[in-house]
């Protein structure tokens, strides 16, 4: 029996079908069982609860053979990343009770570093909350996700795909969904392992390859466009941020352009990716169509 967090999401979904698909049992802490529905009907435990509840999460680490973490996404956290501090603190003390025999980590790259990461700064605190664990314990740093993009279908009809990737040349790290689900179930299910482990996944790819990618899906010519960087906080206000507090992902994506989310950090595995972008923005036109 495996633990995943975040199934009603894209990576802890994917981790789920990649451990369903090699016959494993699944186990959910999920807040809405309505929307976890599906997860039922294929042969997912649920238990009720969240990140927040650490009795919940207790009850959904007993007797696992191993457990996928992760921190819900938080676009503009409180200046001292007190939600995320709260979290971490919940997940140490339940993983110091139960110690179950494999802990697997979402991460990002760059989180090796502590400052100038904007919102990942949230996963540097997680990765350092869990380095006295007793349990062994493999962080995934993973790169952007290919699925950040698909914006992309139905912006980029005027052949432009507009990016904070500046320059739309510069290459950096991001992976797929899919690919980071597929690693996980791995690492849950494979090989033991004792101590700490830290796994960079994906591989450097630049946003004039996502946009060509894009371009190939949708039959037409498409260019990656860099958002003028004082247009930033209106454009991530248009999202949903709250005015004024943009700044935590503005950081990120400094973060990223300054090389920052780049492969190779001293002491880390490789993983590279095998979904591309246009595979990830294929499976979404299928799914909008179908």
């Amino acid at each position: 029996m495996f633990l995943v967090m975040g199934v009603t999401g894209k990576v802890g979904g994917a981790t789920a079908r990649h451990l369903l698909a090699h016959g494993k049992r699944v186990r959910a802490l999920v807040r809405s069982r309505e929307k976890a529905a599906d997860w039922m009907d294929q042969g997912v435990e649920l238990v009720d609860g969240d990140w927040n509840d650490t009795a919940a999460i207790e009850r959904a680490l007993d007797g696992v053979d191993g457990a996928f973490v992760m921190l819900p996404a938080v676009w503009a956290p409180s200046p001292d990343f007190k939600e995320t501090k709260g979290v971490i603190a919940n997940y140490v003390e339940v993983l110091t009770k139960a110690a179950p025999p494999r802990v697997v980590a979402l991460s990002s790259m760059g989180a090796n570093r502590t400052s100038g990461l904007g919102m990942i700064t949230a996963l540097s605190l997680l990765e350092q909350g869990f380095r006295d664990l007793a349990s062994p314990v493999a962080v995934v740093r993973a790169g952007g996700f290919f699925e950040n993009f698909l914006y992309g279908l139905h912006v980029a009809q005027g052949g432009t795909l507009p990016v904070y990737y500046n320059p739309t040349s510069r290459k950096s790290t991001m992976v797929a969904t899919n690919d980071i689900g597929a690693e996980v179930a791995t690492l849950l299910t494979g090989p033991a392992w004792s101590g700490h482990r830290v796994i960079e996944l994906g591989s450097m790819v630049s946003a004039d390859e996502v946009a060509a990618q894009l371009g190939d899906v949708m039959q037409r010519e498409v260019k990656a466009f860099a958002i003028p960087r004082a247009e930033w906080p209106a454009a991530f206000e248009q999202f949903g941020i709250p005015k004024g507090q943009t700044g935590p992902a503005e950081a990120m994506f400094e973060a990223v352009n300054a090389g920052w989310m780049d492969l190779g950090v001293a002491g880390t595995e490789h993983v590279a990716s095998t979904t591309l972008p246009r595979d990830v923005f294929a499976a979404a036109q299928k799914a909008a169509t179908a």
